[in-house]
């Protein structure tokens, strides 16, 4: 019989209460709440969560048993510090779904000897350029990339390859620093573009852009759980983007019934590319371009997909994503029955020009049928700067679930009706 006990950070502050009985997973930064809340949420349910992060807990209160605070950049001390709870508490797994913080994350997996992927593999999903290599030994479909470390070089890439050309920073993901360059002139400003974007805890690299082939054709992205060799597709989300020439992602679609999630040559690109990186347990979020000439693999991040896509994901089949990434992390194998197939989609509300906000305001009275949710994402004082002076830029998301795709995609379009922003032009940012 289990005592009932009461959990501390490292600091003595009192949590709350743990009777023992879920497994405890060290969970690696919370990141923000308003787009990861729901995975705390959920997998708390299960597991109990003991964070490491810089920053003492706030919001993240009702969902962890107790904290460390900690440096989690950097190995060295995230392992000293996990290694202070392990000694304390049975820990059964490292839970991580923050992309600046996977690969230090992997590396307190191998020291305290528990499931996941080795800080080697998931360094190499997040440097796209060790992926275009490695996938290029697999023979797995990508387009051709050339690494550049100047402006000389990326000109000299762009004619080499043929216009146009996508420039992209190498370490980052979520569309921060694309651009599509389609001719000579435009090369400078997409490769500033792609060398200027940043995100905390994003290594810096020598080769710090790439140069590649522009693949044609619809984007997609696949949210995969890999256990014990199997490789399950859970959520198939096709991306729209927006803000050309750039490629912000602005919203997402989802489809239970999608029959991407069975398609043989899609299945097979993503078993060939993680075997290929060394990705063998978790949940993973894939991006494709569906060309006329079969799917192009664009990149592989070794976390849950962002943008609340796990999220319509359970909307969508009833599988629980983020409940999956937790079991496989835990060495428990994901369940991953379909439930129910729905369509979902969400929409990602924009300023039109840049701004500082007044007031983001959700009139639920506009709310119909078809919409689930409606999400202020920006508040008074914010500042929104559009690409290239900002990324994700966005002041509101908005919801859709029903049976049928188009029943979804019509309904979002009356987002700018239910969400109103108000706001004054933001002043130029001085050099």
């Amino acid at each position: 019989m289990c005592t009932e006990e009461t959990s501390y950070d490292m600091r003595g502050e009192r949590n709350m209460p743990w009777d023992g009985e879920k497994p405890l997973l060290l969970l690696i930064g919370s990141s923000g709440r308003v787009s990861r809340e729901f995975i705390l949420r959920t997998v708390s349910r299960r597991y109990a969560l003991w964070l490491l992060q810089p920053a003492p807990v706030t919001w993240e209160e009702p969902y962890v048993v107790g904290n460390t605070v900690v440096d989690n950049t950097r190995p060295e001390p995230l392992i000293d510090a996990a290694r202070r709870v392990a000694a304390e508490h049975e820990v059964t797994g490292v839970f991580c779904y923050d992309e600046g913080l996977v690969t230090p994350a992997a590396h307190v997996a191998r020291a305290l000897g528990l499931p996941g992927n080795s800080p080697e593999a998931v360094a190499a999903c997040r440097d796209k350029n060790a992926t275009r290599i490695a996938l290029e030994k697999a023979r797995v479909p990508q387009p051709a990339s050339i690494g550049v470390r100047s402006l000389r070089e990326a000109r000299a890439a762009a004619e080499k390859l043929g216009f146009p050309v996508v420039l992209k920073p190498r370490g980052l993901a979520g569309g921060m620093g694309v651009r599509r360059a389609d001719g000579p002139d435009e090369v400078e400003s997409a490769y500033r573009a792609a060398a200027g974007a940043s995100y905390p805890g994003v290594p810096v690299f020598d080769v710090s852009v790439l140069v590649e082939e522009y693949a044609d054709g619809p984007e997609i992205s696949v949210d995969a759980v890999f256990f014990e060799g199997e490789c399950v597709p859970l959520v198939v989300a096709r991306k729209k983007v927006g803000l050309a020439p750039f490629f912000e992602e602005t919203g997402h679609e989802v489809d239970g019934a999608d029959p991407l999630l069975s398609d043989p040559e899609l299945i097979e690109a993503l078993r060939a590319s993680h075997a290929a990186l060394g990705f063998h347990t978790g949940v993973s979020h894939t991006e494709f371009r569906l060309t006329a000439n079969g799917p192009r693999l664009m990149e592989v991040n070794a976390r849950l997909g962002g943008d609340m896509i796990p999220y319509l994901g359970e909307l969508a089949t009833g599988v629980d994503v983020a409940m999956a990434a937790a079991d496989a992390a835990a060495g428990r194998r994901p369940d991953t029955t379909v439930r129910h197939r729905k369509a979902a989609a969400i929409t990602f509300l924009y300023p039109e020009r840049d701004i500082e906000i007044e007031s983001v305001t959700v009139h639920e009275d506009r709310l119909t049928p078809e919409i689930h949710s409606a999400t202020a994402m920006a508040g008074s004082g914010a500042v929104l700067r559009l690409p290239p002076r900002g990324y994700i830029s966005r002041y509101a998301r908005v919801i859709a679930l029903s049976d049928s795709g188009d029943l979804a995609r019509t309904a979002l379009r009356r987002a700018p009706e239910i969400v109103e922003l108000v706001g004054r032009p933001a002043e130029v940012p001085t050099a």
